[in-house]
């Protein structure tokens, strides 16, 4: 690991995050210690999603639009609007920061229709564009994180296909403050998600899916 120094500090804000010492938990682990820590979490809870692809098996509309039926794809995820506000009612507010990289891979254009359903549900979530960015990813995409405070943040973990692994568990304020204050940023300058989701998603076609191996 090369030294971090403070005039570097902006930069490598994200990439801190690969290297500090932390808590790693399987799914069974990370899971409900994610969820207690939402339940009880005061003030806003903060989301960045980098990658472009996701393996999201758990979820009906991402099978049907990986099978090549955006229709019910579309339809499920309808299903899901009267149910979705359950999630967000009476805790903090969620908001999400949603890194997007034209062209829109076919993950990326089932997400912003999910996205979209949960926005109107009560989630506060912007697109950025992965140019912004940039100059944060020095050696590597940045991290997907989910921060609740100045102590406590969340790396979560998939490996190359996408498949959820788990999580890291990182309390360390010298590296969850420059996270939470660089994602502020990301967010503020970032565009409504439904507004986007309406002028760039919503006219798009199904998108072309490869058959899924068996």
């Amino acid at each position: 690991m090369v030294p971090i120094t403070d005039n570097q500090l902006d930069c490598h804000v994200f990439e801190r995050v690969r290297y500090v010492e932390a808590a790693v938990m399987p799914p069974d682990m990370y899971g409900p210690e994610f969820r207690e820590a939402y339940e009880s979490a005061e003030g806003v809870v903060w989301k960045l999603e980098r990658a472009q692809n996701f393996y999201e098996p758990y979820e009906p509309s991402w099978v049907a639009m990986t099978e090549g039926d955006w229709e019910r794809s579309l339809q499920l995820i309808d299903g899901l609007r009267g149910s979705l506000a359950a999630e967000y009612a009476g805790y903090a507010e969620f908001r999400r920061v949603r890194v997007v990289e034209p062209p829109l891979t076919p993950y990326m254009q089932w997400e912003l229709h999910v996205l979209d359903a949960r926005s109107e549900a009560g989630e506060q979530a912007r697109v950025v564009p992965a140019s912004a960015v940039r100059p944060y990813e020095r050696s590597e995409p940045l991290p997907e994180l989910l921060i609740f405070e100045s102590t406590l943040m969340y790396e979560v973990l998939y490996d190359a296909a996408g498949t959820h692994l788990g999580g890291r568990r990182i309390t360390d304020p010298v590296v969850v403050e420059p996270c939470l204050t660089a994602l502020v940023a990301l967010y503020e300058g970032g565009e409504e998600l439904q507004a986007y989701h309406r002028r760039e998603v919503v006219p798009l076609p199904a998108p072309a899916v490869r058959p899924m191996a068996s």
